[in-house]
């Protein structure tokens, strides 16, 4: 599946999208498997009040099932102005 990182996320992840193997069940087992792979992930996920998720392209919680998802999205919160 394709995984999207924006804003700070980005930055700290140094890319910002990647193809990722995974058999994680939900978002958050997601971001499990993402932080342990190194410190920019372990960095960039360690504060989860911070980060919002999308499934395809639609804003879900992080327990959300991954399901047949083709793109999940990391952003922190958005703001309106």
């Amino acid at each position: 599946m394709r995984v999207l990182y924006f804003a700070w996320l980005r930055e700290r992840i140094g890319q910002g999208a990647e193809t990722v193997e995974t058999e994680a069940a939900t978002i958050a087992d997601l971001v499990a498997e993402l932080r342990a792979r190194d410190d920019r992930h372990a960095a960039a996920f360690a504060d989860m009040s911070a980060v919002r998720a999308a499934r395809d392209q639609e804003l879900v919680p992080l327990d959300t099932p991954l399901g047949g998802a083709a793109e999940i999205a990391f952003f922190p919160p958005m703001t309106g102005g």
